[in-house]
């Protein structure tokens, strides 16, 4: 199992998954130009990409869908009301459709699509399950509802989201209905909200956590760590390595052999 981001933050999202000769791509927010060039970089082709999984459409998440499913004949898993309000996709051949809460198959993979409270037309997490074990990808979520707890249990990997300090939120350049969405229910999760929804998804099998969807703007990975280096400190459970996604490069490349 290979678990990689290649982007994350506002301004490009996209997330590299692999397991048992299935290579997923989750969204596609860079141009298909940069998500080949860092696909490249970590040693994978994209030509060897079985499936792209959409979460939500907004443009940082869907910049390059219409672009990379074309270039490289990719079937796309989307989400019915997703796809209705995405903005220009251009013409996408082979199109999955799936509800929220369904559970579906991508080659070896089974994938829940676990609804969220994103300000979008009816977003979701993904929770994949391989044989190596489960990867979830717990960002945008507005906030973590207990149907999120629920789901997201029992992974190896963790993708979650830390999106904003709260004072640097209050106290940064953003104007107030900005800090207002994304402070609240249809928003982002704060690095103590991240950090709370950890706690209780902690077990002794999570080995790995990235750290998502930083602002550039309203937080530090400092700031980030430290909210969740404050739960991990107060449990015995389990010790998973912690990773950060970064906006303009490709985070490090977990590689699990079983």
């Amino acid at each position: 199992m290979r678990v990689c981001l290649l982007a994350s933050g506002s301004k490009g999202n996209a997330i590299y998954v692999e397991a048992a000769g299935t290579r997923l791509l989750v969204d596609a927010g860079l141009s298909a130009r940069e998500l080949t060039a860092r696909l490249d970089s970590i040693g994978v082709d994209a030509g060897d990409l079985d499936a792209l999984l959409v979460t939500h459409e907004h443009l940082d998440h869907c910049r390059g869908l219409g672009p990379m499913t074309r270039r490289y004949g990719l079937p796309v898993h989307i989400h019915h009301r997703t796809l209705d309000a995405l903005s220009n996709p251009g013409r996408l051949d082979e199109l999955i459709e799936f509800d929220s809460g369904a559970v579906f198959e991508v080659g070896n993979l089974q994938v829940r699509a676990v609804p969220v409270t994103h300000d979008a037309a009816d977003p979701v997490g993904f929770v994949i399950d391989t044989p190596a074990g489960r990867v979830g990808i717990a960002t945008d979520l507005g906030i973590a509802t207990r149907l999120v707890r629920q789901n997201y249990g029992g992974c190896r990997v963790l993708v979650l989201e830390t999106n904003h300090d709260p004072e640097l939120l209050r106290d940064g350049p953003y104007p107030w209905p900005l800090k207002q969405r994304i402070r609240g229910h249809h928003g982002h999760l704060s690095n103590e909200d991240g950090a709370g929804l950890l706690a209780d998804l902690l077990w002794d099998g999570l080995e790995a956590v990235f750290l998502a969807h930083l602002s550039e703007t309203n937080n530090t990975p400092e700031h980030a760590r430290r909210a969740v280096d404050a739960v991990l400190a107060n449990q015995n459970v389990c010790r998973p390595q912690l990773n950060f996604g970064w906006q303009d490069r490709p985070s490090v490349c977990l590689n699990f052999d079983s």
